[in-house]
């Protein structure tokens, strides 16, 4: 090995450390948002018929602001709306009802239907799905595509908003790589958090929060520093059975995904509906982060930037979440 070769690798070396400290420090300037990557509330609306045509509403549920004061619905053309009273005539409370300012202090807005003859719906509306059709009665079966279609779209919100989740699962790429054992990994994570979260919802298993949190910030770390410390020579546990860490952590991350849906509310006659769906937006919307990960490494793997970049984004990735574990066990004594 010639000379200058071997002063090379002590520069790069130096490169690469001194991008991993540009990198940290402007990530924990952005942090402040990050480490409430969870935080999700649920609007909740009243609406009872009291005589043919005639309803009373409010709302019954609210957050930091009264959900009044940030949320405006539009009622059906034919309905005439006081400050609590809303008259809709003989037609009933029938056609489009949208809820404007989803995403504004509010993940989601409920709007809870009981009828004169003892029928009831529950309606969740969302910042991409924030209109619904009234048809002047329950119809279980409209109610149940409405309810599947709005707790998917919640599924994909809550991992494509988490960043955490994210962090976790960028961990994984850069422990495994993009080979045929990273399917067995994404695979027993998806399990993992599968059975936790059902668990959770259901009312079988119940932690408080503060600890789920930090685990999940804990989680990150210990894969970060994993992917960042591979030996061929004498790989650990983690380097060799991947999948079983990923299953082991996701345990833990399911019961994070249990928390914002608990904070978004289930509807008790839809629950099994809400609770699938909701789970299937999470899968869909981890493979899309995992697919685009893998396009764009597609494209740009041969460049040698791509290369170098490796062991200043895996510090930059433990460095926050190291950040949010500070934060989060200091949570629990608060």
């Amino acid at each position: 090995m010639s000379a200058a070769s071997s002063r090379s690798r002590p520069a790069a070396h130096l490169r690469d450390v001194g991008l991993a400290r540009v990198l940290v420090c402007l990530a924990l300037a952005l942090l402040a948002r990050g480490a409430a990557a969870h935080e999700m509330s649920m609007a909740e609306m009243e609406v009872r018929e009291t005589r043919t045509g005639e309803f009373l509403w409010l709302w019954t549920a609210s957050g930091a602001k009264p959900a009044g004061d940030v949320l405006t619905v539009h009622w059906p053309e034919n309905c005439v709306v006081d400050p609590s009273i809303m008259r809709c005539g003989a037609q009933g409370l029938h056609g489009e009802l949208t809820v404007d300012g989803i995403g504004n202090g509010y993940s989601a807005a409920m709007i809870k239907v009981y009828w004169l003859d003892g029928q009831s719906r529950v309606f969740t509306l969302t910042e991409r799905q924030s209109t619904v059709h009234l048809f002047g009665s329950a119809d279980d079966r409209r109610g149940m595509g409405e309810i599947g279609s709005a707790y998917l779209a919640l599924g994909v919100e809550h991992i494509l908003g988490g960043i955490d989740h994210l962090l976790f699962v960028a961990s994984l790429l850069f422990l495994v790589g993009f080979q045929r054992r990273l399917i067995w990994t994404i695979t027993a994570f998806t399990l993992a958090h599968s059975l936790t979260l059902a668990s959770a919802a259901l009312g079988l298993l119940t932690l408080r929060s503060a600890p789920v949190e930090a685990s999940i910030a804990l989680s990150i770390v210990l894969v970060a520093s994993e992917a960042l410390n591979r030996n061929s020579q004498n790989p650990t546990l983690a380097q060799r059975v991947p999948a079983l860490v990923a299953f082991l952590f996701g345990l833990v991350h399911g019961l994070g995904f249990a928390g914002a849906l608990a904070e978004i509310g289930l509807p008790q006659k839809h629950l099994a509906t809400a609770l699938v769906t909701f789970n299937l937006g999470v899968e869909l919307g981890q493979l899309f982060a995992v697919g685009a990960v893998f396009g764009a490494w597609w494209l740009v793997r041969n460049f040698t930037v791509v290369q170098r970049a490796r062991v200043p984004l895996l510090y930059g990735i433990g460095c926050i979440a190291a950040y949010w574990s500070w934060l989060r066990i200091a949570a629990m004594f608060s």
